[in-house]
């Protein structure tokens, strides 16, 4: 399976700062980026669990903006970016079985990061409808 393109932008708001992971996702009807909302900085997910909330899925513009967005919401400035590719769960050294990042039920799904930042294997657990877990994988093959 071939590598997609992930860009994570530190959002500048306002109210505060927050970054998106965006991940290249490819199917039947559309192309974009599946974008989660990190509360923390994307150095801090090398050592740390990080809260991550599924929001609106961008389009790929956002793999190389940077610069004001629209409606006065602040600005972007990519943190980090690269290559990704999903592996089963089970590689990660989990139980949990990958349903993706669209299912309702409980999942778990294993990412192979090679960016400038992020490298090596990571999990995204769903924990709610909107709130997922992200983490490194430090024990995982390829880790």
């Amino acid at each position: 399976m071939k590598d997609k393109r992930f860009v994570i932008q530190e959002h500048q708001r306002p109210e505060g700062v927050h970054w998106d992971l965006m991940l290249e996702e490819t199917n039947e009807v559309s192309h974009v980026l599946t974008t989660f909302r990190l509360a923390e900085p994307p150095e801090r997910v090398l050592r740390h669990r990080v809260g991550a909330e599924r929001i609106f899925d961008h389009p790929l513009r956002f793999l190389w903006y940077e610069g004001p967005v629209q409606n006065g919401t602040g600005r972007v400035r990519i943190v980090d970016r690269g290559t990704w590719r999903r592996v089963q769960a089970r590689d990660c050294g989990l139980a949990i079985w990958d349903c993706g990042f669209e299912s309702r039920r409980q999942s778990a799904i294993g990412l192979v990061f090679d960016g400038t930042m992020l490298q090596g294997v990571f999990t995204l657990t769903r924990l709610s409808e909107t709130e997922w877990r992200f983490e490194r994988r430090r024990n995982a093959p390829g880790a």
